[in-house]
This record gives C-alpha cells, sequence and structure tokens, in this order.
C-alpha cells in the first residue's frame, strides 16, 4: 500500500514535468492504424469499441488494443494489458509488449477512460502517436482532441469521432 502510493507520487511528478514539455503532433494525412488504450476497471468493451472501428472503415489488423488493469492473478496471462507494477520509478515501462505499443507510430491514438489514472496517463504522454484523441481528463493538454460523452456510450464517441475527421478529410 506505502510503496504503491510512492509510486503513484513519483508517477505524479514525471507526468507533471512531461506535460510541460508536451508539443502536441501534427496531424497525419489519413488515419489508417489506430491504437486504443483502454481502463479495464471501469470499461470493459474494448471488443466492442474495435467493433465499431471496423464498421467506420478501419482494417480490423490496423487496430491495436492495449488495457490497463489494477492487477493481474499470478496465474492469469492476459496479452495487451499492463498493470502499476509493470512501470519502472523512473516511468518507464518493464514489458516488451507494452513498450511495443507506446513507440508505434499510430496515426491515432484512442485513450478510452474517463478518469485520471496516472498509469493510463503515462501511456498516453508517452505513446508516439501522431494523433491523440480521448476524453477530457486533466484539462485538454493530455490530448490532441477530446470528445465529452458518456465513457458507457461507446458508439456516440466513435460516431462524433469519425464526423469530425470526416469533415477535416482525415478518413
Amino acid at each position: 500500500m506505502f510503496l504503491k502510493f510512492i509510486k503513484n507520487f513519483g508517477l505524479k511528478k514525471i507526468i507533471k514535468k512531461s506535460l510541460a514539455k508536451y508539443q502536441q503532433g501534427a496531424m497525419p494525412d489519413a488515419v489508417a492504424i489506430v491504437g486504443l488504450l483502454t481502463d479495464e476497471k471501469h470499461f470493459k468493451y474494448r471488443d466492442a469499441i474495435v467493433q465499431e472501428l471496423v464498421k467506420q472503415g478501419i482494417a480490423e489488423k490496423n487496430i491495436e488494443v492495449l488495457s490497463f488493469r489494477e492487477r493481474l492473478n499470478s496465474k492469469e496471462a492476459v496479452a495487451g494489458c499492463y498493470t502499476l507494477g509493470d512501470i519502472n520509478a523512473n516511468g518507464s515501462f518493464k514489458k516488451e509488449e507494452t513498450t511495443a505499443f507506446i513507440y508505434r507510430r499510430f496515426d491515432m491514438l484512442i485513450s478510452y477512460y474517463d478518469e485520471e489514472s496516472l498509469p493510463l496517463m503515462l501511456a498516453t504522454l508517452k505513446s508516439k502517436a501522431k494523433f491523440k484523441v480521448g476524453f477530457p481528463v486533466m484539462g485538454n493538454s493530455l490530448n490532441d482532441f477530446t470528445i465529452n460523452t458518456d465513457p458507457q456510450k461507446h458508439e456516440v464517441f466513435i460516431s462524433e469521432l469519425f464526423k469530425y475527421l470526416k469533415i477535416l478529410n482525415k478518413v
């Protein structure tokens, strides 16, 4: 419990320092490769979001998903998940799978969480995605584009997102 508090304190300090230096990237010419970052504690419909993205014309092979969980059982090996224990004290990720997701140059990263979660915010901040979309968390400085909807209504979020992407000629 105490170690978790210290780790969260350190992560908050790293995120604040990184946000001060953060500059938003240029918007891609077209959105073809999408990364999806979710919090499984509050939202368990990541497959439904993937299906909504496929309905909007994104190929399923071009969608990669990474989820954060509070804890994993020692016997449970879940692909595409990371925990607080997978983050070093300096804010780097231990898992090779998570690091690969962070450093992949997605055309768009969808940060699908609406609560201030330090491990998710760190992953969004460190992501090399060209365009970051999400909910208004910690002001609007974390994402390039925010959509303020109910997170349980993923159909509305995806339809609003693609409505604006079509207006911007990015789809």
